[in-house]
């Protein structure tokens, strides 16, 4: 199978990084496709299986880890598990295009250690925990509970920044989204 890139932007909820991920598969040129994760979380809004996730048990999540069906997996928070299926990355190579993740920043790591030749980690930096905090509170999908848990998760993720090829900072998202554009398209041309 002819492999083809893997671009991983990964970043602490409310970072931008999905508005970033999605700006980026909307180039044609650069002949991206979504790898869609696999999640044990009820969907928020209006996610719709197959499309935004593949939603499963936890039962079914850990039938596919025994099988060793993930290319990478995490428990994220208790009993919320996230991955990547093997399946996932081999359709979309099988399809003649690049992978893109939007992914946590663990799951992100493990890829690019996985497919160091193959991969663009991106880490994307808020301007700030504050400001993280405002995103998700300005969503109104999860509660104030969900939401702590994720800015406690953040100082823990931001610390992993410079593991990463390399950071975006996202100050004004029009400049992330340009910078997101030209190394997404500089890396797929090697």
């Amino acid at each position: 199978m002819n492999k083809g890139k893997l671009l991983v932007f990964s970043a602490p909820s409310g970072s931008g990084k999905t508005t970033i991920v999605r700006h980026l598969l909307a180039q044609p040129e650069l002949n991206l496709e979504f790898s869609i994760s696999a999640a044990t979380r009820e969907p928020r809004g209006q996610e719709i299986d197959g499309k935004d996730y593949y939603f499963m048990s936890i039962d079914d999540f850990k039938k596919h880890i025994k099988a060793e069906d993930f290319i990478e997996w995490e428990e994220v928070y208790r009993d919320n598990f996230y991955g990547t299926l093997k399946s996932e990355v081999e359709r979309i190579w099988a399809q003649g295009k690049n992978v893109i993740f939007d992914i946590d920043v663990a799951g992100g790591l493990r890829i690019k250690k996985k497919f160091p030749d193959e991969t663009l980690a991106v880490f994307v930096k808020p301007p700030s925990v504050d400001e993280l905090k405002r995103r998700l509170k300005e969503r109104s999908t999860e509660s104030d509970d969900k939401i702590n848990m994720r800015i406690a998760k953040a100082h823990v993720e931001l610390a992993t920044a410079p593991q990463f090829d390399v950071i975006i900072k996202n100050y004004d998202l029009d400049v992330a989204k340009q910078e997101a554009y030209e190394l997404v398209k500089e890396f797929i041309k090697k």
